[in-house]
């Protein structure tokens, strides 16, 4: 730090309003540093904030703190001063006194000796020592020295980059270029200035850098103290919901319990009846077995032979899976009332208007690239567009062309970041939209798979939405799909897929690694006699507000 100090002047840490060294050094958002104090003073004693050096105008008065690494530097500076001013003062003494040694004014390169005042007046008279180098007071002179020829070091060759003295520039050094010290230092103070604004800009760049980590920390903290009070929100309604649902669910069970108990009861009464009727039908037949009177036997006997009419009781029981039927049905209802809650309740309407416009801000223009698309797909002129036209047009094939699967790609690939595009699919019974990498087999049969390289979701027969993973994932959406959203995190491996038109989330492949490029991947799927007709279209991203 000292070896970097030393090679910047004054002017460098100077504070342009009181024309000193910094005290408590502070930065202007526009990268000027200034004294606290005199910033202060400044800004107070005018109605404008703008900074005194380049006179931008902020609109707000902004928070001052002491740039604890220019104040840094600022001491390190100050320090050398000293210890540079202490050393000419005190360390260098008069070679010739020879008492009381005096503090030397000069040293002579010449001479190789160091001069006081008193004893320097004969360099400044005699015409012969006039002619000699003085330079500031130094205790090393004969590093200043030529080993070879005991000369000052007056030159520099800029072909060996070393200093010189005459001699060697009439000899070694006879064909190189030499100039004189005090020249080649100059030029050289101009290349470390030009060395030390670029470091100074750098120091800026990377403090307005520490302003915007700083910001974006600040304002992150708000969307997710935000985001942490419209959860609870969210989650309070679905309690509210399930409790709700519990509460019906306790309801009918006591009731259907309450009609069991009810129906039993009534069994029970009609059996007890029958067991009387049938004891006494017991009664009569033990009476009349007993008997002596064989004519009353037989007049009786018709109906006394049969029991008396009963119901048939081995099908009668009381349904003792009422409950887990009950709980069956309620817990299917509550899933339906979750769902319309999540689209009912503005707190969670609010929450995936919030994630929809997240993912939106990553929205990119796509276009479909011709060289891609099978023979048999019109696309339009804006390269928005795409259809199935059932008769193969009479175009070159190319190797980055599909020749058998009815798909086209993107024009723009990704190989990091993150991106997100809209596709209209109102209308159309079957299609495919996703990504697929760029090394795919663009010839033969795709197989429409993450192992393949392709991440897509489907529709088939008008109403029946895929996930093709291996082996596929069948989609349960509540409405038919209008608008299809997509996006990609190629660093998280994560692609996925949400319903436009309700904000909501359809599917996602995560955990996916991505090795190259990926492109958007668009198949209308086949005409079919007119009922697929609709195009695939790519719509501008409107973001939710």
């Amino acid at each position: 730090m000292a070896s970097s100090i030393s090679l910047l002047s004054e002017d460098e840490f100077q504070c342009c309003i009181c024309l000193d060294v910094f005290t408590d050094p502070v930065s202007t958002p526009c990268g000027h540093n200034f004294c606290m104090n005199c910033l202060r003073k400044s800004w107070n004693s005018s109605s404008h904030c703008k900074c005194p050096l380049c006179k931008e105008e902020f609109s707000r008065r902004p928070e001052l703190r002491v740039n604890t690494f220019i104040s840094g530097l600022t001491a390190q500076f100050k320090k050398s001063l000293q210890v540079k001013s202490s050393r000419a003062s005190e360390n260098v003494l008069c070679d010739i006194c020879s008492e009381n040694k005096i503090v030397a004014l000069k040293s002579c390169l010449d001479c190789m000796t160091s001069y006081c005042k008193t004893h320097l007046e004969h360099h400044l008279r005699a015409p012969a020592l006039k002619k000699h180098k003085l330079m500031d007071p130094v205790e090393n002179l004969q590093d200043y020295i030529c080993q070879n020829h005991e000369r000052p070091l007056e030159l520099f060759c800029r072909d060996d980059q070393t200093c010189v003295c005459r001699f060697c520039s009439e000899t070694d050094h006879k064909t190189h270029s030499t100039v004189p010290v005090e020249q080649e230092s100059g030029e050289k103070k101009t290349q470390l200035g030009k060395t030390q604004a670029d470091v100074q800009q750098m120091i800026q760049d990377r403090m307005k850098k520490i302003e915007e980590i700083n910001h974006s920390v600040d304002l992150n903290k708000k969307n997710t103290e935000k985001e942490k009070a419209d959860s609870v929100e969210v989650f309070r309604a679905l309690v509210r919901c399930i409790e709700r649902s519990q509460a019906e669910l306790l309801e009918v069970m006591e009731e259907k319990q309450k009609a069991a108990e009810r129906q039993a009861e009534e069994l029970i009464k009609e059996l007890e009846q029958e067991i009387t009727e049938l004891k006494r039908r017991d009664t009569e037949l033990e009476q009349i077995s007993h008997t002596e009177d064989h004519l009353h036997l037989l007049q009786v006997y018709p109906s006394l032979c049969r029991p008396p009419p009963t119901k048939t009781w081995t099908d009668v029981r009381i349904n003792t899976h009422l409950r887990v039927e009950t709980l069956r049905t309620a817990l299917s209802r509550l899933q339906e009332a979750l769902s319309e809650e999540m689209v009912k309740l503005p707190e969670i309407s609010e929450y995936l208007l919030i994630k929809m416009k997240r993912i939106q801000q990553y929205a990119v223009d796509v276009t479909l690239d011709p060289d891609t698309a099978h023979p048999e797909l019109i696309l339009s002129d804006d390269g928005k567009e795409l259809k199935h036209g059932n008769i193969q047009q009479n175009i070159p094939d190319s190797p980055q062309r599909f020749d058998e699967c009815l798909c086209v790609l993107g024009k723009e690939g990704f190989s990091s970041g993150r991106f997100y595009y809209e596709v209209q699919v109102r209308g159309k019974t079957e299609w495919d939209l996703g990504v697929i990498r760029e090394s795919v087999n663009r010839k033969g049969v795709i197989t429409l798979s993450p192992e393949d390289g392709e991440w897509s979701i489907s529709l088939r027969n008008e109403s029946e939405y895929t996930a093709n993973e291996c082996p596929s994932v069948l989609l349960s959406l509540n409405q038919v799909l209008q608008k299809v959203g997509v996006f990609v995190d190629y660093e998280e491996g994560l692609v996925s897929f949400y319903d436009v038109e309700n904000s909501s989330h359809i599917y996602s492949f995560t955990g996916q690694s991505f090795t190259e490029k990926i492109y958007p991947y668009f198949s209308p799927y086949l005409n079919d006699g007119g009922k697929n007709s609709a195009p695939l279209i790519i719509t501008p991203v409107h973001h939710h507000k």
